[in-house]
This record gives C-alpha cells, structure tokens and sequence, in this order.
C-alpha cells in the first residue's frame, strides 16, 4: 500500500504492525478484532500511519486526485516486484504482458451489520463437489477476508443472516458457470443490504477437484470431453498422487491442533516463520514447514519451498489457502490454537512450545497438527492401483502350481 513493503528481515507486514502496537498499548490484546477499536482509536492510526508512510517513502498525499494516481501507479509498478517476479517464473508467464487497472466506484461492506464481504466459489476447489462455497465477514471488507487477519464464517451462514443477498447469490453462481462454463471464483460486497458483485475469474483448484469438476460438467452438459480433459493439467496429477499419512503412525500420534484442510494430503518438515529462511533451508536439502500467523504475496518465495503450508489465522479462501491450492501444496489454515512468536522464533500450543527447526506434521485433508515426524504412505490411489496389480499376480502363480 502506497509503496510501502516490508523491509528485509520483517515478518509483519508494516502496517498490520502498527495496528497490533496500538492494540497491545491500549488493551493489552495484540488480537483485538479491529471493530472493536474506537473513533479516537481509529484517528490515532491515521496519524501512525501517515508517519511510517512518510518514513518509508515520503509524505502522505492529501489531494485525493494525488492519491488515485498513486494507487493506479503502484499496481503498474507491482508487476516487476520480486514476488511477482517469482511468480511468473513459476508459471511461465512472459513478463511482456504487462499488467490492467481497472478504476470503479467504491462500496463499502464496513457499514454496521446489514453490510459485509465474502469470496465464494461456485463448487468446492479442494474436493471438486458441486455446493456453493466460500467465506463471508459482516461489516468488513474484503481484505479482511483474505488476509487472514480474522477468520471468516462458511457462505452457508449467511442464509440465516440475510436470506435475500444469499438468494442473490445462489442466483448469480449459477448465472456465472453457465456463462463461463467452468468453476468460478467471484468477491462480492453486500452495503446496507444489498449486493454488489466485484470480480470473477476461474478458480484455482486441487488436482482431485479439477478431475471431479471436468467430469460432472461433462455430466451437465456444460463442456464436452475434449473441453474437460484440457481441464486437467498433467502436473495437477501428481496432487491427486500425493501422499497420505500412514494409518498406524497416527494411531499413536497426539493432535496438538486442528484448523481448516486447505490443501489436501500430508507433510513433515521443520518448521520456519520467516519465507526467507525456509528457502534457504530448503536449499539445504531440509523438508520445510512455513508456518505463519498468516500469509501474504510476500511470502511466495518461503511457500513455494516448503512442502507444506500453516496457519493461525485466515479460512479457506485466505491468500494460504488460494495459493496452496494452486500449488497443490498441502495446508492447514485457521488453527487458532497456535501462538507464533516471530521475535523468539517459537509456536506455542498450550504447554508445549516448538523451536524454529522443530519437526511438525500437518494433514491437509483433516486440518489436523501433529508433533514429530510422522510416516507417510501412498496415495488412496496408488494404493488401489498397487492391490490390483499385485492380486493377478497371485492369481496366476495359484494356476501354475496347481497344473
């Protein structure tokens, strides 16, 4: 936000750190929901905020022209920072594109309770079903959605709290997947009762769900099998195939934490707080565990090294969850039970504290958290195939004894 980024070294996002000072000044509680801040509050952020702007890149603009201008400029320079670098490498994107910016009216879903945002899906991107999915916030905007900073609630409970926007957008899922005829991942804000639609785009989803989808959209009549298997990238496969926890090794495993399964499948890795040390680590040869109170676009680098993701915060449509997803990383979100210390570099889950370089295992599939180090086996799938395989085998070595 006006040009201001984290510096080499922080873990914080600066100007969430300066809302966590406040809060731990005034009331004790780094965790205090930002609603609950008062006018007075609100107005000595401002006055913070404006001085690490000035600090980090020079004085605040008060024309509101000025300030417009700054933001369209900062999305055009935001395509050649490092992690948009990082990211186009990953996915072949040729940096000649360049990036759009769209200008539109603002609405506000911070008005009181008849307002709110969410991000939604029209089917489930982690297990490919066919229900509406997604997160909501009454009086929020959408960056508190996706940022992690609070957790959000499931779309569904939003029916009971204002059943016509939720009709609304029962409506308009079903409009998009017709329309577009693939899975959608739309924002929305509700001001004072009624929706507004902001974006949509084709979701990122799990291997296992990008099968199941282009399978029953075939079904459905939406795309034909020429469609649907282009809507499975090869790489996306190796998610489907990759590894479980072995059932006996977690027999005997105790569940330090649960949060939400944001990426299916299981990982064992030490632990890191911070994306730089786990690319280093893993650079090291080590199996690394990025663990966060939550993540942001800075982070891309530590995500893309670790072989799974954690943490404390966020839901599933949190920026973990959505990266994870596309990476086909494994991942828990929202674990709430965890208490990270960035400065002393430790995890704390009631009486039990873990060190940065501690071994943790984390199941995507359930949400569950483990200590240590846990056995893995192969895929549900794999396993399958490997029973049908082994079992004719049998069978011909039984007929050519007995003859």
């Amino acid at each position: 936000m006006l040009g201001v980024q984290k510096l080499p070294g922080e873990d914080h996002e600066p100007f969430e750190t300066v809302i966590g000072t406040l809060k731990d000044e005034r009331y004790g509680n780094h965790d205090l929901e930002d609603t609950s801040l008062t006018t007075d509050d609100l107005k000595e952020l401002v006055r913070r905020f404006k001085a690490l702007v000035k600090e980090r890149t020079g004085e605040f603009p008060n024309n509101p022209w000025d300030q417009l201008d700054g933001a369209i400029g900062a999305v055009f320079g935001s395509w050649m920072n490092d992690r948009a670098i990082v990211y186009r490498r990953k996915y072949n994107i040729p940096s000649e594109w360049g990036t759009a910016v769209n200008v539109q009216a603002m609405v506000f879903g911070n008005t009181g309770e008849q307002s709110g945002s969410g991000v939604a899906f029209t089917r489930d991107p982690a297990t490919g079903e066919k229900v509406f999915y997604g997160e909501f916030l009454m009086n929020a905007q959408g960056e508190d959605v996706v940022a992690g900073v609070r957790t959000p609630e499931p779309v569904r409970k939003l029916a009971a709290k204002q059943p016509a926007s939720y009709k609304e957008l029962e409506h308009i899922r079903q409009t998009l997947e017709q329309h577009f005829k693939d899975m959608q991942d739309f924002e929305f804000t509700i001001q004072d009762g009624k929706v507004f639609m902001l974006q949509t785009r084709n979701g990122k989803r799990t291997g296992l769900a990008a099968v199941r989808i282009a399978c029953e959209m075939v079904k459905e009549k939406l795309i034909d099998w020429g469609t649907a298997v282009t809507r499975v990238p090869a790489d996306q496969l190796e998610q489907v195939l990759a590894p479980v926890f072995d059932r006996s090794a977690l027999k005997g495993a105790a569940v330090i934490a649960s949060g939400l399964p944001a990426g299916p499948g299981a990982a064992c890795g030490r632990i890191y707080f911070n994306a730089e040390r786990a690319v280093e680590a893993a650079n090291n040869r080590e199996k690394v565990l990025l663990v966060r109170v939550e993540t942001s676009p800075e982070d891309l680098r530590g995500m893309i090294a670790a072989e799974g993701i954690l943490t404390a915060r966020g839901g599933v449509s949190s920026h973990a969850a959505l990266v994870a997803r596309q990476m086909g990383k494994v991942c828990v979100c929202g674990a709430s039970q965890l208490q990270v210390d960035y400065q002393a570099k430790t995890l704390t889950v009631g009486t039990l504290t873990c060190k940065e370089g501690d071994y943790l295992s984390i199941d995507g599939t359930s949400g569950n958290v483990y200590t240590g180090q846990l056995k893995t086996a192969p895929s549900e799938i794999i396993q399958v195939l490997l029973q049908r395989v082994c079992r004719p085998n049998r069978a011909v070595s039984t007929e050519t004894s007995s003859s």
